[in-house]
């Protein structure tokens, strides 16, 4: 399975635990930064719903910051979209091709494993993921291209062992856990130290 088609298929059981969501769950703080879980929903629906030149604008108005644009972007369209529109939007563009400029398709890969755990952690719940899309989104976020242009932690020092997986990242103070939990602490989700033991957790604890 190439990786496009596991991004369709993570999508796509993303989008069946969403569905199991209740009205307030939607309303929760999510682990991405001050956005809801809704927020987070239509954050991933971004790429097919907001026009480039649109989001350069976005751009603009927030004084060249990339981060604030992709906020108020995500902001913008939760008030467009409902949480059901946004699940819609998921399956509806499962298939897509997109990716972000400068990256491949482990960038768009990454972000729905990541932004999945924004959403159900903090109700509780969560999605199971192929081993083929944790080994492909563990690799990317560990390496050096993944902290320059997509917000990860650095691996630096670590050597990254998915108790899931028959797989070794890195060298250094040894970091043990599901392969999600991985790669969602690179993310920076802080939470997830929780699920990982080795002497390698409070060093990545300074880093989250």
């Amino acid at each position: 399975m190439d990786t496009f088609s596991l991004i369709a298929a993570e999508r796509r059981s993303l989008a069946d635990a969403l569905d199991g969501l209740g009205e307030s769950d939607w309303a929760q703080p999510s682990l991405c930064g001050a956005w809801t879980t809704h927020q987070v929903a239509a954050h991933l629906n971004a790429p097919f719903e907001v026009a480039a030149r649109s989001f350069v604008v976005a751009i603009v108005k927030a004084r060249g910051s990339f981060d604030r644009a992709n906020e108020r972007v995500a902001v913008d369209l939760a008030q467009r979209m409902d949480p059901a529109a946004c699940v819609a939007g998921l399956r509806t563009h499962a298939d897509s091709h997109f990716t972000p400029p400068g990256f491949g398709p482990e960038a768009p890969l990454t972000d729905t494993i990541v932004h999945g755990g924004d959403i159900l952690q903090p109700v509780g719940q969560s999605v199971d993921v192929a081993p083929e899309a944790l080994e492909i989104s563990l690799r990317f976020i560990a390496s050096p291209k993944a902290r320059r242009g997509f917000g990860a932690v650095s691996s630096d020092g670590l050597q990254l062992v998915p108790n899931d997986l028959d797989l070794v990242v890195g060298d250094g103070a040894r970091l043990e856990g599901p392969a999600r939990s991985l790669i969602a602490a690179l993310a920076g989700r802080a939470p997830f130290l929780d699920d990982l033991t080795g002497p390698g957790v409070e060093l990545l604890r300074t880093r989250c």
